[in-house]
């Protein structure tokens, strides 16, 4: 969508194009004050059409983030996406927010996260469930007012038993690696006292706080998913005759066509033969750091070839665990891909 001075201000998708505009100037008054101020502002429009809606979301992703529409929040500023840092190196690990990623710092490092906001409370939430909201981080022999309100446990006593404060930081790793979400079931029990006792203030606090960590495990399965998978043979059947055939390097498409199936096309040999020459010199990528440029493309790709409605098939491949023959492996892979698919 473009304004009167030629400026782009608005990038969308819509798999029924038509529909999509309509609705920016019908019941306008269910429209948000955004909409009416980019209605207001738009002369033009201009369109692409993709072979698939994958297609759709990725080409969409990519314009927004090299023009940034003064209209699109989501996905314009990786820059403001934030990491969870855990501090191993200090004598008592703080959890807080980070702006970076060091790989080499000794600190323990998840995400990205596209919104700060939902870390930052789910973070609180969590130190106020196990306690750790520390208000004075020097020790002395009396205690800090967090622990007067039962939001510390002593931590900033000399007293206290630093085992047990490496005993939670431990929980709340095995939490964000998505190994032990026990927790969640802690705060639901807390959740449910509260309703018993009717006090749903606290209750919606709690059902908050469960959203918030909830929105932590989901984004870490899926970085550790696309972290590992970073070499991705796709196919998306178009209708009887054709599919689109991807090639995604990196969390990037970096090929992609539109094929013809017919009886003895060698269909197979020709998707091997580009296969190999795209993905043939790429090796295992065994680093666990996912780039904030990439995460939204991340999530577009795992998001896609995990929604089971969508009709295509996939494989990842895992390079290192491939046979010695590297062009047999991929002629394998690519053959029952399009058996599946047809």
């Amino acid at each position: 969508m473009k304004d009167s001075l030629d400026t782009i201000i608005y990038v969308g998708k819509s798999k029924n194009l038509k529909s999509r505009v309509s609705s920016y100037f019908t019941n306008s008054k269910s429209h948000s004050p955004k909409v009416v101020k980019l209605v207001k502002n738009l002369k033009d429009f201009d369109y692409i059409i993709t072979d698939t809606e994958f297609e759709a979301f990725m080409l969409e992703c990519k314009l927004i983030k090299e023009i940034k529409p003064i209209y699109n929040k989501l996905m314009k500023n990786p820059i403001s996406y934030c990491y969870i840092k855990i501090t191993l190196n200090d004598k008592y690990p703080e959890i807080d927010l980070s702006d970076i990623y060091s790989i080499d710092d000794g600190n323990i490092y998840f995400g990205p996260y596209t919104s700060s906001n939902k870390i930052e409370k789910a973070l609180l939430g969590l130190k106020e469930h196990y306690k750790i909201l520390c208000s004075n981080k020097f020790k002395s022999s009396s205690a800090c007012i967090n622990y007067s309100l039962g939001l510390c446990m002593g931590v900033c006593m000399d007293s206290f038993s630093k085992d047990r404060y490496l005993s939670v930081i431990d929980k709340i790793i095995s939490l964000f690696k998505g190994t032990d979400t026990s927790v969640i079931e802690e705060i639901e029990y807390k959740m449910l006292d509260a309703v018993n006792k009717l006090d749903f203030e606290t209750a919606a606090k709690y059902r908050d706080t469960i959203g918030d960590i909830n929105y932590i495990v989901d984004r870490t399965n899926m970085i550790n998913y696309m972290d590992l998978s970073r070499n991705v043979i796709l196919t998306e059947n178009l209708d009887k005759t054709s599919i689109k055939f991807f090639l995604i390097s990196n969390n990037k498409i970096i090929f992609n066509e539109k094929l013809t199936i017919l009886p003895n096309n060698n269909l197979v040999d020709y998707m091997t033969k580009i296969t190999l020459e795209l993905f043939g010199n790429i090796s295992s990528n065994n680093s666990r750091y996912l780039d904030k440029d990439a995460i939204d493309e991340a999530q577009i790709i795992f998001s896609y070839i995990q929604n089971k409605s969508n009709n295509c098939r996939y494989s990842i491949l895992d390079m290192d665990s491939l046979s010695i023959d590297f062009e047999v492996s991929i002629n394998r892979i690519i053959n029952n891909l399009l058996t599946l698919d047809s």
